[in-house]
């Protein structure tokens, strides 16, 4: 499946996955844990490939010792040893490493190599949704919980602390905010390459926490339109600390993955 707006538009797949897990708590990267059998970033890869696309890219730290023997070769998949110290220098250095093979008008659908669980028809939805747009948007959830203001912005929990061995504020309630209009993004964000590249070109994009952030600097500028929000999945849950894996185990056993 692929946005069918643009007949000659092609779709890339970049998967960040340069991450080191530092609140993973395990002896290795998220991405290589075992889920189910086989690694993450394998699962995450096995779900790619429900999008009909031009390549699939793995963008890895350079120094990565796992990912030779966890995933291997696997056709249409290239490692990219081009990760850097955040999601967004990591981003960056893929796109220009694509340079030479994308054209303005294709599309970059990047995703976190930790949301192995994204549905297909979420992947579906993204896609056609997006196929007549001219810049891109990104899989979200609009807010359904109360949301509740911290007084202390840094304020750390008293769990959270004592796991960590330092001491920490415990915050409190400063007030409630109103939840209408606010969305939780997720992955694939998808956005053409002249959108994209250009968006990362710019000054403090590499610290951007997601793609769809550089392009709302970009479009704030009146470079492209805001990202497009699509309905995603309150399955694709990004697996960031172990007991993680557990509910990712029961979700993939749920759409019928062994």
């Amino acid at each position: 499946m692929r946005p069918t707006g643009n007949a000659a538009a092609r779709t890339w797949i970049v998967v960040a996955a340069a991450g080191r897990g530092t609140r993973f708590d395990a002896p290795m990267p998220k991405q290589y844990a075992d889920l189910g059998g086989k690694p993450v970033l394998a699962r995450t890869l096995d779900r790619l490939a429900v999008l009909e696309s031009a390549g699939i890219f793995v963008a890895i730290a350079a120094d990565d010792s796992r990912y030779d023997a966890a995933i291997g070769e696997r056709a249409g998949v290239v490692a990219l040893r081009c990760g850097g110290a955040t999601r967004g220098s990591t981003v960056r250095a893929a796109l220009a490493a694509l340079a030479s093979r994308c054209a303005p008008g294709d599309w970059i659908a990047v995703h976190d190599a930790a949301r192995p669980c994204v549905p297909r028809e979420a992947l579906a939805r993204l896609a056609g949704e997006l196929a007549d747009d001219a810049t891109g948007g990104l899989l979200a959830l609009p807010v359904a919980d109360t949301l509740k203001r911290a007084d202390a912005p840094g304020a750390r929990s008293a769990d959270a602390a004592a796991r960590s061995g330092r001491a920490g504020v415990v915050p409190r309630v400063l007030r409630t905010e109103a939840r209408d209009g606010w969305w939780l993004a997720q992955t694939p964000q998808m956005f053409r390459y002249r959108v994209l590249g250009e968006a990362y070109c710019r000054d403090g994009a590499a610290a951007c926490t997601d793609e769809a952030e550089a392009v709302e600097r970009l479009a704030a500028a009146g470079r492209c339109g805001q990202p497009r929000l699509v309905i995603g999945s309150a399955e694709n849950i990004k697996i960031t600390r172990a007991a993680d894996l557990a509910l990712a185990r029961s979700i993939l056993a749920s759409q019928g993955e062994a």
